[in-house]
């Protein structure tokens, strides 16, 4: 259900320092790390005359068997260090000053002089991170230019994913330097294939029932979405007939959903101050998933074991201001609540109460808008009514919501949403 796995800084010298414990030396490392990338600043850039920034560790160490590389295939290549920053500019600039383990600011006159250089370049490529962004949280410790292509090791890095560094990247290309490294963290990939079989039905394909709010719209939109997700069956309880529906979706009063052959219970979306509905539905005993209206009213009850899927409003007035990054933000709240945790935003994180964690890979911008919520909650409940565990069916939620936005394009709102999935 997830897919590659993301290291931090830490973890990352750890699998080095495993590897070189088992024989492979530091030289062989970094010459892997500079070849790999060599090949892949080729491929992207040809033979553009190239400035390469090399600072004083491995990033460096790796910048310079680029250069050595590069210049073996006729790139006309100059270094730059930190000691003589009067670097000239070339069309081609590869960033391989800090990369991965940054813990201060840079010094501005060095930033000063990086983001010129990057403004004079037509192609820019930075070694495993941008210089200048943290490694494991996201952050900007200092400004950074926006880069073409990003070429890291082994296994993504947190900051690959997470804002507002991640915006810089462009391109990333994750190169294999022979390392065996393992994660609770990871990117969130493809889900499992979700065909019917011979054998299928309704009912084995999944009921998604789902608790219509006042505006009726968003209800609408989760029904529809949990439908083309592949429920097999979706049951909207609505006090009034909901209108812009499919006709596949059966349409009850507010009553029957304590059916045992309920696969998941979606309520929230639409929903406006109805605490008595929201009880009922925590009572049911029902996988369920709690999405919009229903988050703002869970202050002091237990949903241990759901599914519940906070924008960052949401999630700092379900679970306060806390510190950490976004994934330890998530991880602390799905421990301490027992339900799994999926962060909306340009980075969406998924946390389970086991401390597992993924971060979502890029997804379109044009789901900033009014009711792609309502479908990702639609398309999770369908996917833990499939039979997913918890954790797996918001995994799979996040990835077909954001595939569906790519295939829908620029201009799509949430009903094109709907029909892309």
């Amino acid at each position: 259900m997830t897919g590659r796995p993301i290291l931090t800084a830490a973890e990352m010298r750890a699998a080095e320092e495993a590897a070189i414990g088992h024989g492979v030396s530091a030289e062989i490392l970094m010459e892997r790390a500079g070849a790999a990338a060599a090949e892949a600043i080729w491929r992207y850039a040809g033979p553009l005359p190239a400035l390469i920034l090399c600072g004083p560790g491995n990033n460096g160490g790796d910048g310079r068997v680029i250069a050595r590389l590069l210049r073996a295939r006729g790139v006309n290549v100059t270094i730059g260090t930190l000691g003589d920053p009067h670097w000239e500019s070339a069309p081609l600039l590869i960033d391989a000053l800090f990369g991965t383990g940054l813990s201060r600011p840079v010094d501005p006159a060095i930033v000063k002089r990086l983001m010129e250089a990057a403004a004079e370049a037509e192609v820019r490529v930075a070694i495993d991170l941008p210089s200048g962004a943290g490694s494991d949280d996201g952050s900007l410790l200092s400004p950074v230019p926006d880069y073409d292509l990003t070429v890291t090791f082994q296994t993504l890095k947190p900051s690959h994913l997470l804002q507002p560094a991640a915006r810089h990247m462009g391109r990333i290309v994750v190169a294999d330097i022979g390392i065996k490294a393992g994660s609770r963290l990871s990117e969130i990939g493809l889900p499992p294939p979700a065909a019917p079989g011979p054998d299928s039905h309704k009912y084995s394909r999944g009921l998604v029932a789902i608790l219509a709010g006042e505006m009726p719209g968003a209800s609408a939109l989760a029904a529809s979405a949990a439908m083309r997700a592949g429920a097999g069956l979706v049951r909207l309880h609505a006090k009034e007939f909901v209108h812009g529906v499919p006709a596949a979706v059966i349409q009850n009063p507010r009553e029957g959903f304590d059916d045992e052959r309920i696969g998941a219970l979606l309520i929230g979306p639409g929903l406006v101050d109805d605490v008595d509905m929201l009880d009922a539905a925590l009572s049911s005993g029902r996988p369920l998933v709690l999405d919009a209206g229903a988050l703002a009213m869970l202050g002091g009850k237990s949903f241990e074991g759901a599914i519940l899927t906070p924008h960052e409003g949401e999630f700092r007035r379900l679970f306060g201001e806390r510190a950490g990054s976004k994934v330890e933000r998530a991880r602390a709240a799905a421990a301490e609540s027992g339900a799994v945790i999926v962060y909306k935003g340009a980075d969406t994180v998924v946390a389970a109460p086991d401390g597992r964690a993924a971060i979502a890979p890029p997804a379109s911008p044009w789901l900033a808008s009014a009711g792609t919520g309502d479908v990702l909650a639609g398309i999770i409940a369908a996917m833990r009514a499939s039979g997913m565990a918890p954790f797996e069916a918001a995994c799979a939620g996040v990835w077909l919501h954001g595939r569906a936005a790519d295939k829908a394009g620029p201009g799509m709102i949430a009903d094109d949403l709907v029909a892309a999935l």
